[in-house]
């Protein structure tokens, strides 16, 4: 079983090297702003004693004010993981960066995301509609979806 890292040193170092980044630290969570989103995945992932290698999943959730995406990630060679999130405020037009780039695991989730959810992911190199047809009308799983 993998084990959860102390949040509250964790944001410590990170905000050390990416002043500003995050935004709260809860006790199993990290929030991170979107526009920081790629640079704290990539620091997490590159870092000698954390080494975050592996993106299990990534969670939409619509908050009525705002939507936040919830990152799973296991460090394999250290048996840790961690969640981080990030909001995106409104209900029109909602983008953070795609992080396929660092996890392969993310391109079908981050699709499937765009599909049901309607956030887009800038830079996904494939960001279309995965369950639904091309014309679907609307975000299923949207809370305001009729």
């Amino acid at each position: 079983m993998t084990t959860a890292l102390s949040t509250s040193e964790l944001a410590a170092k990170i905000n050390e090297k990416l002043p500003g980044s995050i935004t709260e630290a809860g006790r199993e969570f990290l929030t991170v702003k979107p526009e920081a989103l790629i640079d704290v995945l990539s620091y997490l992932k590159s870092t000698p004693g954390l080494e975050f290698d592996y993106l299990t999943s990534i969670h939409a959730v619509d908050q009525w004010d705002y939507f936040e995406l919830v990152y799973l990630l296991v460090s394999i060679p250290h048996n840790h993981s961690l969640k981080i999130k990030t909001r995106c405020q409104g209900r029109d037009n909602l983008s953070v960066p795609s992080v396929v780039a660092l996890y392969k695991s993310a391109n079908f989730q981050e699709r499937e995301i765009f599909d049901l959810m309607g956030i887009r992911f800038e830079g996904h190199p494939n960001l279309k509609r995965i369950f639904l047809w091309e014309g679907f009308q609307g975000y299923p799983l949207r809370k305001d979806y009729l």
